[in-house]
């Protein structure tokens, strides 16, 4: 799934997140913001990007492990 820098999503690990974890203590069903911090590969890239929740820094997850809020 491609998605954009500063929308929510709804985060369900899939892929490496089931067991290589890359985020702090993210839980299936949290809502998160994907970000882009200063000096990491933009959202995407490799089918990774960063998330923040509650305006914390959570990490690097997988795309796919991201979908639309409904």
């Amino acid at each position: 799934m491609k998605v954009r820098k500063g929308s929510t999503y709804v985060f369900n690990a899939n892929g490496w997140d089931t067991f290589h974890v890359c985020h702090k203590g993210l839980k299936n069903g949290d809502i998160v913001k994907v970000i882009h911090p200063h000096g990491c590969p933009a959202p995407n890239i490799m089918g990774q990007c960063h998330v923040e929740k509650d305006g914390q820094f959570m990490g690097m997850v997988s795309t796919g492990s991201l979908s639309k809020k409904s």
